[in-house]
């Protein structure tokens, strides 16, 4: 063990920052929620399940968040400890709830959200609980904006941001958009660009990238959100791939061919591998070819993800990684 608790694997610590919930999923596609005949309970939540998606490729990852003091918080927690993410970074509340969604999937596997949280325990996170230690001791600090909807959780999230960038961290951000969650969305809009210029690795879909700059052709809207502090801007396109940008170069990597059960966690996958593949080697950015390699690779892992129901349950080992790179060469 690291001094921080953080289990010592030789790989630097990637820290994902915030929610965790229980995703319900129902047993049957293209169905509303209220036609649902059953639901699969399913743990999710993008940060943890980056931080899931990192330590299945090997990787060192711990979670920083709040769950509820309920049955669900810990087995949650209990899912990030088998996973071999460090729990280190988690506290319980004990009078809020831990989060709750309903996910209903089209038949094209693509989803739509209700939640729980009135408020859950991820809303109630304070600045004050943060363990300091180990958010100080990340290579990579990952976090997303739902935690910038509600105090005190904003205070929170931007205390945890600062205090990695000044140990040196570079900061990750995928907006993950869930519109459902914010009070209208010129709010989430704002709220999303307030930390914009902060980080220096951003992925967001081509939806989200519409959704902030009103533009719908890629390269224009993503040129408008380029900012000084961005070494790297990716554009995930679902069954197309994706774009990437850097100050020297930008292109695309193609997508891998699967049969789509549930896009859920694709995103998160495809971050995971990304954070894992550069934490110890951040010039890889600057390096086009070997860059594309790592898309590929990233690509190969939010594919296979849409290839089972949930996100953890989804997220793919290395072996299988590279089984489907071997079938696509």
């Amino acid at each position: 063990m690291a001094g921080n608790g953080v289990p010592s694997t030789g790989k630097s610590l990637i820290v994902s920052f915030g929610e965790m919930l229980i995703d319900f999923v129902p047993t049957e596609s293209g169905v509303s929620l209220a036609e649902a005949p059953g639901f699969l309970k399913a743990p999710g939540g993008a940060p943890a399940n980056v931080a899931i998606a990192i330590t299945r490729l090997g990787g060192n990852a711990a979670f920083v968040g709040k769950l509820g003091d309920d049955e669900f918080g810990h087995m949650l927690a209990g899912i990030l400890k088998e996973n071999g993410v460090s729990a280190d970074g988690i506290n319980f509340d004990e009078g809020a709830r831990t989060a709750l969604a309903f996910v209903t999937l089209r038949a094209d596997g693509e989803r739509e959200f209700m939640f729980y949280r009135n408020p859950s325990a991820d809303m109630l996170l304070r600045p004050e609980e943060l363990n300091l230690e180990l958010i100080k001791s990340a290579k990579v600090f990952h976090y997303g904006s739902i935690s910038l909807i509600v105090e005190p959780c904003r205070s929170a999230h931007i205390k945890a941001m600062k205090a990695a960038k000044e140990a040196g961290a570079l900061l990750s951000y995928d907006p993950n958009l869930r519109l459902p969650l914010w009070p209208s969305a010129e709010e989430a809009r704002e709220q999303i660009l307030s930390i914009w210029g902060k980080a220096e690795v951003i992925k967001v879909s081509d939806v989200e990238l519409e959704f902030l700059t009103g533009r719908d052709k890629i390269d224009d809207a993503a040129l408008l959100l380029w900012h000084p502090n961005l070494k790297l801007l990716l554009v995930t396109l679902g069954e197309h791939g994706c774009r990437y940008f850097t100050k020297s170069f930008r292109g695309s990597v193609d997508a891998f061919r699967v049969n789509t059960v549930d896009t859920t966690g694709a995103g998160d996958s495809f971050v995971g591998a990304l954070l894992s593949k550069i934490v110890d080697d951040h010039s890889i950015i600057e390096d086009e070819a070997r860059l594309r390699e790592v898309l590929k690779f990233a690509n190969a892992c939010g594919a296979i993800t849409t290839t089972k129901k949930g996100a953890i349950p989804a997220l793919p080992p290395e072996t299988e990684v590279r089984a489907l790179l071997n079938k696509g060469a």
